[in-house]
């Protein structure tokens, strides 16, 4: 799967801009805010998916236009395809000519995986953007993950308004009804587990492989799920932890608890990792996403790497210039000197919402 040409009009700070990549590295250079990442989201719309920046439609659109239109032309599944993306208050698109219910209608057609500085939060929050990340790649591997999880998340939202209500004096805790209702969300919830443990255990290897390349084998990461309460029992963690959830007023066990912990020469990356080393960590997770992915679908995705080398030394950002085999790659970057081991690939600059290159 490969990008072959890109027309963005009156998006964010574009005017209009025409992309013409190759199959291989494309680096995007120039000043901040002078629209670099914004090509990179105009292409990522093209996924289905909603702004990484977590941006509104509207805020997309470029100052006192009425929309903005995307144009991905790419190949996939064997032939040239084309997603169109008209963007005002809300998105709609089509494919191949033909009008789309919705703009998620994409999802599966047009495939990337993006990495952005605020991804940097899964190695430094909490566990919550971790959990987000697993939920995020199983749903796309997995299309069973999807009515688990949504049917987990119902039920756990159903449990804690009960907890909150019979603390408040609003309800009485009916051991009978509880064990029933715990049965099921154990149920649901040992599955969400199992699905996340297996895409970890098969992410693994690549993020291993990935991490000893860009760091030149000087440090090994490594990752592990972690459980909170359950282990193999989920329904009896769920039953002994009633006292200890009314005084929290909610569940505390549960796969919603759970954590992907990363490790950087054995330490927690959290505590202890460098700013080089929690971004390479997070590319690593990425990286290895792209991976099975391709593996997934029997096409590899594009890869979207927006400021990938800032806080990185020589040697990781030559690995990643010249060492992402077989994948389209996008990435920005301010300063030309950042691409001076690019041994192949095109280089575009970005200048005032106008590309050159």
């Amino acid at each position: 799967m490969h990008v072959t040409s890109m027309e963005v009009r009156r998006f964010r700070n574009i005017e209009r801009a025409v992309l013409t990549p190759c199959e291989g590295m494309n680096i995007l250079y120039g000043d901040n805010a002078h629209g670099k990442t914004n090509l990179l989201e105009g292409l990522w719309l093209a996924t289905g998916g909603k702004s990484f920046r977590k941006a509104k439609d509207s805020e997309l659109v470029g100052f006192g236009q009425k929309d903005a239109e995307v144009k991905v032309s790419f190949y996939a599944a064997g032939r040239g395809q084309q997603a169109t993306l008209k963007v005002s208050t809300r998105r709609s698109a089509t494919l191949n000519g033909v009008p789309l219910k919705s703009a998620s209608k994409l999802m599966g057609v047009f495939c990337a995986v993006i990495f952005s500085p605020d991804h940097l939060s899964l190695i430094k929050d909490g566990p919550e953007e971790r959990r987000r990340f697993l939920d995020a790649a199983c749903c796309q591997l997995r299309p069973l993950f999807v009515p688990c999880l949504l049917q987990y998340t119902r039920m756990l939202s159903q449990r804690n308004a009960l907890i909150k209500a019979v603390k408040k004096g609003e309800a009485v805790m009916d051991p009978i009804l509880m064990d029933a209702f715990d049965e099921r969300l154990a149920q649901s919830g040992e599955e969400v587990r199992r699905f996340r443990r297996e895409y970890v255990e098969t992410l693994t290897p690549f993020v291993a492989s990935t991490y000893d390349g860009l760091s030149g084998g000087r440090e090994a990461m490594t990752v592990r799920y972690e459980t909170v309460g359950g282990e193999g029992d989920l329904y009896a963690a769920l039953k002994g932890s009633r006292a200890a959830d009314l005084r929290a007023g909610f569940t505390t066990v549960g796969p919603h608890r759970d954590d992907l912990e990363v490790f950087i020469g054995g330490n927690p990356a959290r505590a202890f990792a460098s700013q080089g080393q929690q971004r390479s960590a997070v590319l690593s997770l990425k990286l290895a996403e792209a991976t099975l992915l391709a593996n997934g679908y029997g096409e590899k995705p594009v890869i979207l790497l927006d400021d990938v080398m800032s806080e990185l030394d020589r040697s990781r950002q030559e690995y990643i210039l010249n060492h992402i085999e077989g994948f389209q790659v996008f990435i920005t970057c301010c300063e030309p000197t950042a691409v001076r081991e690019l041994t192949g690939g095109k280089v575009f600059h970005m200048e005032n919402g106008q590309l050159t290159g």
